[in-house]
């Protein structure tokens, strides 16, 4: 059943039709199961190719997953992980870090979705402290929840500051295709060369029908993660069907031409948009993602007709998201009823 084009998240678009033809492909015959299959093994060559040689990348089903796992693979008990705070782990993850994951996240000031090497060292004072929980992580995401994306520079910082206070640097990567083709640059050029310790890399938002990964990019790190994978319900039996979807998505440019479409086409909404009466667009657009304010009927009047979430209600803030199969022509139509309504409620 089709649905009208959509603004509400690249998680509604449909699968890549490559990835699906990767899918058939493997589905013939019997292989070894439990990632001991020849996708799950060039998967893990691609991800060497991308990120370095000493990566390690571990196929699963979803983001949620790969953050609590990614996360709890580099703590203990009592230590605790430093986030944006609106970061995706620590607001929608529904509890799962804490229920499953069994830490304790602290928020902590961004301007833009990100956060800044001074606010880190600023939540450091009460290290040593018995009543305290002791801080082991930083993670940030590129793009962030905002649409904006951490350069190489800001990256490089934050791990700086991390490493020298004993903190391990996580990345969570839903939309690490659209950071990198944001910047023009390779993905080990925003995560291992700037001293990126883990991440979280989605495919899913990307074209893939479900599968993302946990990539170790340092030596000494995820030595224990094939247990915890299996402990934390999240490996795959016939693994060859996610791993089949990352080598689609790795192996040539999809991943690039993926993202480089979605990033366009909220470039594009944003220039349409951008003299509606009564808009303002909230957040620089860097990514996939539009963020803008406009009057609250406004709102109302076209979520009538197009799906889009309301990011900050109190704020009339809300969220316009491009995928990799988002049209112009439906770009275009969605700004000039934009443009409509708000002029309506601007008289």
């Amino acid at each position: 059943m089709n649905s009208p084009a959509s603004f509400g998240s690249d998680n509604q678009a449909p699968a890549h039709p490559s990835v699906l033809e990767a899918l058939a492909r493997a589905n013939s015959g019997h292989t070894p199961s439990y990632g001991a299959d020849p996708w799950t093994e060039r998967a893990q060559e691609l991800f060497r190719q991308h990120f370095g040689p000493h990566t390690r990348a571990f196929p699963l089903f979803n983001g949620t997953g790969a953050n609590v796992l990614g996360l709890s693979s580099i703590l203990r008990p009592h230590e605790a992980v430093l986030c944006a705070r609106d970061a995706h782990v620590d607001v929608d993850e529904g509890g799962a870090p804490e229920r499953f994951g069994g830490f304790k996240l602290v928020a902590l000031p961004t301007q833009h979705g990100k956060i800044a090497p001074g606010s880190i060292e600023a939540s450091l004072g009460y290290v040593g402290d018995p009543h305290r929980v002791q801080p082991r992580a930083v993670t940030i995401s590129n793009a962030t929840e905002l649409g904006t994306v951490y350069g190489p520079g800001e990256i490089e910082s934050l791990a700086e500051t991390a490493h020298a206070h004993g903190l391990l640097l996580h990345m969570d990567g839903a939309r690490i295709c659209n950071a990198a083709v944001s910047l023009g640059l390779s993905f080990a050029e925003i995560t291992t060369r700037v001293g990126v310790d883990v991440l979280s890399f989605g495919g899913t938002k990307n074209g893939l029908m479900g599968a993302e990964a946990v990539v170790f990019l340092r030596e000494g790190l995820g030595e224990e993660f094939l247990f915890l994978r299996k402990q934390g319900m999240q490996l795959a039996s016939k693994q060859r069907f996610l791993s089949a979807q990352l080598v689609a998505l790795l192996e040539g440019e999809l991943w690039r031409e993926n993202a480089a479409h979605a990033n366009s086409m909220a470039q594009r909404l944003a220039a349409a948009v951008a003299r509606a009466p009564g808009l303002e667009i909230a957040e620089p657009v860097q990514a996939n993602a539009v963020f803008a304010r406009l009057p609250k009927a406004t709102i109302g009047e076209l979520q009538q007709r197009w799906p889009f979430l309301v990011w900050d209600e109190q704020a009339n803030l809300v969220r316009w998201m491009c995928a990799w199969n988002t049209r112009a022509e439906d770009v275009d139509a969605f700004a000039a009823d934009v443009h409509a309504v708000a002029g309506k409620f601007a008289r």
